[in-house]
């Protein structure tokens, strides 16, 4: 991951002025390797792939400049016009990516409405993306093999498959000493990238008349259904957009641009062009025109290049999936994953071993089923196509009640990149019966998974508070009862800031005691990526013995209970670590058919809830002082 810490310090500007052009310098070569890993490894099939559909009667020069020019207005109105000059300003608190989108631009936190199944489903797209693009951009590296020695061909699967497990295996390590090479690698990756498409552009610069659209639109009215299956393959370029705006935060929107229009485009541009070039002199070139580009000595570096820069594709995209999962723990769409810090300094490199576990199954398996890079170009393109159409339906919604612009502007404003995109879409969804179905499927599990968590919590949340007892009457009480005091402190852990917390009612039910110092704690995740510390917590003192505090952390932090509850002594909290006990309510859930939501939801909540991490690891707590009370308790 890339470092959180320093692209925070580039945004928020502090520090020496003379040391600014250095921190974006620095900012702008990791983004290269983190940002646009996934789309700089796209040459290495999109353009063979584009041009299979056509080439199956033979290829005429009209039909290769049709292509290439498809490709480059692909990537200038997608990626240029939408992602780096419109989206990119479109952050919330510097954060981007759909989530943070969705916590900008719901009327009401965590209500189900059009911003939240939109988001939900944005998600869940992406993660299907997130299997997809490891298989498919390792296997198309691997495959470059065949070219360097036929004997090589039965060995591309296994080869894969090795690399694949390599990389999924080292991320509960984490991989921070490595990521700072990840800039540097990929950034000679688009080099000799561009460099070998001006090889083949110096030889036939008659390829430059594809920046003409008038060869596009030519191919597209000629071509009809031909033209439609080309257009789902064109898509194949413009794969790892999303990840411009869901690296915002760790980048900066300045690095991302200064990359994207000094290297990326260029280099981009540049070998596509050359691709095409070589196709118009050798038409046998189809079969792989990207690793054909270069002279046969050079093709085992390049082909040693090219796994390189797919692993480091492959790593910005699990990395991508790590951080995605974590916003969606805390904006509760997902139960509360255990999640692993791997480095002692950076907050942003993290490792989820079950989402690891998910993905490299999944990454397996489509190796596997699919073989070829070819096969599993059917499977992709889908849900990145939907999680663009999705990012452009957000983008409205912040026009309209973020920006204040009228719907009807922003309507027409937005109108030209949907209708784009809707024709990607629709390209895309004629992929569906030769492996198409699989992001799709994948991304409707996971829209159901998150849409059960989210109404199950809720469902929940408005059950016990049916239930529950008002803390302003239970403190007056309590106050005048007889219970024992124990000394020191309790910490009483709940979701319900207005009741009593039921761990608190328990232990008084079973032990007859309560502490002098009594603290009822909600930990809150605020819709902004980081919460400054000066609002972290809020202490409202209820009575000489009790005292209620909030705790507040944005949605890309990790809850740190322990230590926010120290710094609130600088607020007078009289806090002693060694004297303190945590206390946990710990529920068992038992589905009920005629309560909540459908008996299968309720068997999935339940599922789900026993994924969850342990609250004292999650929240950051001291094991030896925490006390769990446990309750039955029917969805």
């Amino acid at each position: 991951m890339p470092s959180q810490n320093e692209a925070s310090s580039a945004l928020q500007g502090h520090g020496n002025d003379a040391h600014r052009p250095k921190r974006t310098a620095a900012l702008t070569i990791g983004a290269v390797g983190i940002v646009y890993g996934d789309i700089g490894t796209s040459p290495l099939y999109a353009f063979r792939e584009a041009l299979r559909p056509a080439a199956a009667d033979g290829l005429t020069q009209a039909e290769i400049l049709g292509v290439v020019s498809l490709l480059l207005w692909a990537l200038i109105l997608i990626v240029t016009l939408k992602y780096v000059l419109f989206l990119l300003r479109a952050d919330n608190h510097g954060e981007g990516g759909i989530l943070s989108l969705v916590a900008l631009v719901q009327k009401k936190p965590r209500r189900i409405g059009v911003a939240f199944v939109l988001g939900v489903s944005g998600a869940a797209l992406f993660f299907g993306d997130a299997i997809i693009t490891p298989a498919i951009s390792v296997l198309s590296a691997v495959e470059g093999l065949k070219l360097v020695t036929p004997l090589f061909e039965p060995y591309v699967i296994p080869i894969a498959i090795g690399i694949l497990l390599s990389l999924f295996m080292v991320q509960s390590r984490g991989t921070g000493p490595l990521a700072r090479w990840f800039g540097p690698i990929t950034a000679v990756w688009f080099l000799v990238m561009g460099a070998a498409g001006v090889a083949q552009i110096v030889e036939n610069p008659s390829i430059l008349w594809a920046f003409d659209p008038r060869f596009a639109m030519s191919f597209m009215t000629e071509h009809g259904k031909v033209a439609f299956i080309v257009l789902g393959a064109i898509f194949l370029a413009v794969t790892g957009a999303e990840a411009l705006y869901a690296d915002l935060g760790h980048f900066g929107r300045k690095p991302i641009q200064i990359a994207w229009f000094a290297l990326v485009f260029p280099a981009l541009v540049l070998n596509y062009l050359g691709q095409g070039a070589l196709v118009l002199q050798t038409p046998s070139a189809v079969s792989d025109p990207f690793f054909l580009m270069v002279p046969s000595w050079a093709l085992p570096g390049l082909v040693i290049l090219a796994t390189i820069a797919t692993v480091i594709a492959s790593q910005a995209v699990i990395t991508g999936a790590f951080s995605m999962t974590r916003q969606a723990i805390h904006l509760g769409l997902l139960p509360r994953l255990m999640i692993r810090h791997t480095s002692t300094t950076e907050t942003g490199q993290i490792f989820l071993p079950v989402i690891n576990a998910l993905l490299l199954v999944g990454v397996v398996i489509l190796v596997l089923a699919f073989q070829t890079s070819t096969a599993l170009a059917a499977a992709y393109g889908i849900a990145v196509s939907g999680t663009m159409i999705v990012t452009t339906a957000l983008a409205y919604l912040m026009l309209h009640r973020v920006w204040g612009m009228p719907k009807a502007i922003a309507m027409v404003t937005l109108a030209p990149i949907l209708l784009i995109e809707t024709v990607f879409l629709a390209a895309n969804l004629a992929k569906v019966p030769d492996g198409g179905y699989v992001p799709l499927l994948l991304g409707a599990s996971l829209v159901i998974v998150m849409w059960t968590w989210a109404r199950g919590t809720q469902q929940l949340f408005m059950q016990s508070r049916k239930t529950s007892v008002p803390l302003d009457d239970f403190i007056p009480r309590i106050e005048k009862s007889s219970a024992l005091r124990a000394p020191g402190t309790a910490v009483f852990l709940t979701s319900d800031v207005a009741a009593t917390p039921p761990a608190l009612l328990h232990n008084l039910k079973h032990n007859h005691v309560l502490h002098e110092h009594i603290i009822v704690l909600t930990v809150e995740t605020r819709d902004v990526p980081r919460v400054p510390e000066n609002e972290r917590a809020v202490i409202d003192r209820l009575s000489d013995r009790f005292e209620r505090i909030s705790l507040r952390f944005g949605f890309m932090e990790t809850p740190n209970v322990n230590r926010a509850l120290g710094t609130c002594r600088k607020q007078g909290l009289q806090f002693e670590g060694m004297k303190t006990t945590f206390f946990l309510g710990r529920r068992k859930l038992v589905a009920k058919a005629d309560i909540g939501m459908p008996i299968w939801q309720d068997h999935l909540y339940i599922f789900m809830s026993r994924l969850a991490a342990d609250p004292s690891d999650f929240y950051h707590l001291p094991r030896d002082r925490v006390v769990e009370l446990g309750s039955q308790v029917a969805v």
